[in-house]
């Protein structure tokens, strides 16, 4: 098959700004990571952070004075993993639900899967209790987000025609439902307990150990494996549901199946991280005019500018007011509002 000049030297130019992309995105993370583990309510050098790393994996026999290489695997390093998986999980589900609803405003919390995770773990701080011991709130979290994709799935199921805009009205719907009840519980329960309740309605990393890291890396992976498996048939929607539909796509099925692994993924992140807005929102228009519209390459960047906004917001949150932490979410919030006034300044939403 011959090919156009023209078309050669396009994709080559498209395989350039992808591997320029992940280079730099790479760079940040490392740079970021570093930061991270430097940076807090006691500020570590840098040296002692790449001996205390070189020591856990073995690649260093010095040993770091103090408790210094404590703070650095035990405290930080699963944080900042956390932040990795947190903020790549939200980049690539926030991509793939704006490719099956076709709206550029679709995250996670478009659909109430973060508010009924988050009226899961609120019901616990305020009602119920630790039932469950360190994994109450985990646990809670989870219930609440899949119970919240569920009563989507099931209000869209009684009316008639399954399009991308019932999916988007009963996410709203229950959204609103879950951040009333919410409201209800901070207020019904326990007074005392309002400011972890804030905190994690916000979202932060401060339950960042290493028992529960595993988590974060499950959410992210699955939606990532996901979205990596049925990249081909993501492509396909695109082109518009028609053109999907005679490609062979099954158009409703795979909405539903997007939004279930979707709903699963971030039940789990939030399990860990609490309400983080806004990731999923920017991070595929970020992506997209560097990667191009394909979700082979769009998951990938997704993932690797997802996890570089969450450090970046991560280490702001932590030394902005110093020693208090602040929520991650009131970072990303500001951020996002921003970057949505930037769109409707150049009319492009």
């Amino acid at each position: 098959m011959l090919v156009a000049p023209g078309h050669k030297s396009g994709a080559l130019s498209g395989h350039k700004a992808f591997a320029l992309a992940m280079v730099a995105g790479t760079m940040a993370i490392v740079a970021l990571v570093l930061l991270s583990i430097a940076y807090g309510s006691t500020l570590i050098p840098l040296t002692d952070v790449i001996a205390s790393l070189g020591q856990a994996v073995g690649l260093n026999e010095h040993q770091v004075s103090g408790p210094v290489g404590k703070i650095v695997v035990d405290l930080r390093l699963p944080r900042t993993i956390l932040a990795v998986c947190v903020g790549g999980g939200l980049g690539i589900t926030g991509a793939l639900l704006q490719t099956v609803t076709r709206n550029d405003l679709a995250d996670p919390f478009l659909f109430g899967l973060s508010s009924g995770a988050a009226a899961g773990a609120v019901s616990v701080i305020t009602v119920f209790g630790d039932t469950f011991g360190i994994w109450t709130l985990p646990v809670a979290a989870f219930t609440g987000g899949i119970l919240a994709a569920c009563i989507v799935l099931l209000l869209v199921a009684r009316v008639r025609g399954q399009g991308p805009e019932r999916l988007i009205l009963a996410g709203l719907a229950v959204s609103f439902l879950f951040t009333a009840l919410t409201n209800y519980l901070v207020f019904a329960g326990d007074q005392r307990a309002a400011h972890s309740v804030l905190f994690w309605t916000m979202g932060g990393l401060g339950l960042a150990r290493w028992d529960n890291v595993w988590l974060g890396a499950l959410g992210a992976g699955t939606i990532a494996a996901y979205g990596l498996w049925n990249h081909r048939r993501l492509d396909a929607f695109l082109a518009g549901e028609s053109a999907a539909e005679s490609l062979g796509v099954p158009v409703a099925r795979m909405r539903r199946a997007t939004f279930l692994v979707a709903a699963f993924s971030t039940a789990i992140l939030v399990s860990v991280a609490g309400v983080i807005g806004f990731v999923g929102l920017m991070i595929p228009h970020l992506s997209r005019p560097l990667v191009g519209p394909l979700h082979l390459r769009l998951i990938a960047s997704c993932a690797l500018f997802g996890a570089v906004l969450l450090l970046a917001s991560d280490l702001l949150a932590r030394t902005l007011l110093p020693p208090q932490e602040l929520p991650i979410g009131i970072i990303t919030s500001s951020l996002g509002a921003l970057f949505v006034v930037t769109l409707v300044v150049r009319n492009r939403l």
